[in-house]
């Protein structure tokens, strides 16, 4: 009898001893009875005959991991510090494998300057492309996929889920045909479980997807494009807390794999740490006006006025808003509470189609009903327009007009995505209401006005990354506007001092940034962050005192504060954090592993502190 430590996938469990009667390799997958219910599980390695009494493996599975997929996974788990079961389980195994040979002959046509960029990349294993906003970035990334494919390699092309539009797609597949393979959240089952027979067989030698994309089991990987490099949705919020893009320049380390990375205004991490390219200017003609509307009135005459103009210049128009739903909040107008959610510390939005008011932290909905459960009072007041009011207001001046909306709460499917975009293309849609959404990958040729509203409140969040977050988001949409001509960006802001300095210069931004961030803040240090969470509270504060004493021993790290987290409420659990910094990231790795417990999550180089 052999004798085998095995992690449970899906189960934050350490590993456990199980018992074969055959000899298994090391990383081999099969199913094992937890509860007396199957379940799939990792060999991780031989072990000594134990005291106890063991339970049989049922089962070998035929299904494996790559050698890229074991190297990659054991860095999860031991750089996000979290057991192998659940840095395994993120990943797909394969069954088989097959190459079917292929060529491309198709290749854009790349100017002088693209040419440089092109083979800067190739000269590299790891390198960012710095393109402005129609700079030709794309055409870089299909030219290296090309000559990736043509050796005989796969190729993966990263994009933030909300990059992957249906331009994007078509454009792919316009270079690539069959061979080219789409990966994200919106694809059925059915889709993706065809499409991984297709990669598996050779057939798909592209992947263009979403963070989870990387976890497929590619077996001859030559190329990994992040595109958006800088955007937050790379990071995962829950275990394992990984960021695909940093998991793709260690692949690269580790492997022959090249990395390219693409942004217009790309991450301080990156850019202080990776040879750099730095693609200037645009390949369409495009005169842009920055107006800004320091009006403290949300629809203000200034976005009405500009609106009208467009319109009857027979262009489109975008609206940008921070936040989907009717309002962010309401107030009661005679104790001035905001009514939140029940089970957490944050104010619950109202959806006007539902009258319901929803947390977009646990999911509670409940009718919208007063009084005031607070005072009694009877008038509620609303605080910060979503895009659906925005919307209404926007159709009751211009009743003539088209007005749709395009957030998550509008386009919950694929099909809804590629539908209203269509509409927008073909003009049937004169002015579109959204939020991030609207900032990503999609081309907007009629579009000559864009507004951005409410965008003083990410200046303000408590976040040292808030100015970079700001600035991107205010030049991707600027970007969206002006495309076939004139352009006007209207900004709703009262930072306008900010915006004036950086607006359309994000190298000089880079420099003032890197200056306020020395020595304190990334890409100079690195943060940790401790969330404890639980349902009673005095349980929450004890785990947040006792990670602080354990912590009190670790050497080269910096305990910056401790308390309760911004939104201390969650779930009907109580939130508090412990926030580390170290130059050393081995520091903070052993730092991390002191506090690895039941209701203690550990997040490494964190984006996000709500």
């Amino acid at each position: 009898m052999y004798f085998y430590e095995l992690s449970i996938l899906g189960l934050n469990l350490k590993p456990l001893t199980y018992s074969s009667k055959t000899k298994l390799d090391d990383f081999s997958l099969v199913l094992v009875s937890v509860s007396n219910k199957p379940r799939k599980a990792i060999v991780l390695n031989e072990a000594k005959k134990p005291e106890f009494k063991t339970i049989e493996i049922l089962e070998t599975l035929d299904e494996k991991f790559s050698e890229t997929q074991i190297t990659l996974a054991n860095f999860i788990s031991y750089y996000y510090i979290c057991q192998p079961s659940i840095a395994f389980d993120i990943f797909t195994p394969y069954k088989f494998r097959n190459f079917i040979e292929a060529k491309f002959d198709k290749t854009p046509n790349l100017s002088s300057k693209q040419k440089e960029a092109f083979e800067f990349a190739k000269s590299h294993k790891t390198s960012l492309i710095f393109g402005d906003t129609g700079s030709g970035k794309s055409e870089i990334y299909i030219s290296l996929i090309v000559e990736t494919l043509n050796l005989g390699k796969q190729a993966l092309f990263l994009m933030p889920e909300i990059s992957l539009t249906p331009q994007m797609e078509k454009r792919l597949k316009d270079y690539f045909g069959d061979s080219v393979g789409v990966w994200h959240s919106k694809i059925s089952p059915k889709k993706k479980s065809e499409l991984l027979e297709n990669f598996q067989n050779g057939k798909i030698k592209l992947i263009a997807g979403a963070r989870s994309a990387l976890f497929l089991p590619f077996t001859n990987l030559g190329l990994i494009v992040v595109d958006e490099e800088h955007d937050d949705s790379y990071k995962s919020n829950q275990k394992p807390r990984y960021n695909a893009r940093d998991l793709a320049i260690f692949l690269a380390s580790k492997f022959d794999i090249k990395v390219v990375l693409g942004s217009a205004t790309p991450s301080l991490t990156t850019i202080e740490k990776q040879p750099t390219f730095r693609l200037k200017g645009t390949f369409f003609e495009s005169k842009k006006e920055i107006i800004y509307d320091e009006n403290e009135t949300f629809i203000s005459p200034l976005i009405i006025k500009e609106l009208k103009e467009c319109m009857n210049e027979g262009k489109q128009a975008i609206i940008f808003l921070p936040t989907r739903a009717n309002f962010k909040f309401f107030l009661c107008t005679k104790c001035h509470s905001i009514v939140k959610c029940p089970f957490c510390s944050v104010g619950m939005s109202f959806h006007k189609n539902k009258n319901a008011l929803s947390c977009h932290y646990c999911g509670y909905s409940s009718y919208f009903k007063t009084p005031c459960a607070v005072c009694g009072g009877e008038v509620m007041e609303p605080k910060r327009m979503g895009t659906s009011e925005v919307a209404a207001k926007i159709s009751e001046v211009f009743s003539d007009k088209v007005v749709a909306k395009f957030d998550r709460d509008e386009i919950t499917t694929q099909r809804k995505l590629v539908a209203t975009l269509k509409e927008f293309n073909d003009a049937k849609i004169d002015i579109l209401v959204g939020t991030q959404m609207l900032s990503k990958g999609h081309d907007y040729h009629n579009v000559s006005l864009a507004i951005i509203m409410g965008i003083d409140n990410s200046l303000g969040y408590a976040d040292y990354k808030a100015r970079e977050k700001t600035l991107a988001l205010a030049m991707q949409l600027s970007g969206r506007t002006g495309r076939s001509g004139k352009g006007k960006v209207i900004i709703q802001t009262l930072q306008k001092e900010f915006f004036n300095e950086f607006m359309g210069n994000y190298d000089e931004f880079i420099k003032d940034e890197l200056f306020l961030r020395e020595p304190l803040y990334p890409p100079f240090t690195r943060l940790l962050r401790v969330l404890i969470s639980h349902k009673n509270e005095k349980n929450a504060v004890s785990l947040m005192h006792s990670c602080l004493d354990k912590l009190k021993t670790a050497k080269n790290i910096e305990i910056i504060g401790y308390g309760k987290a911004n939104i201390e409420y969650i779930a009907s659990k109580f939130r508090y954090e412990i926030l580390i910094r170290s130059t050393s990231h081995n520091a903070l790795i052993l730092a991390g592993k002191m506090c690895d417990m039941p209701n203690v999550e550990v997040d490494m180089d964190a984006v996000s502190f709500s």
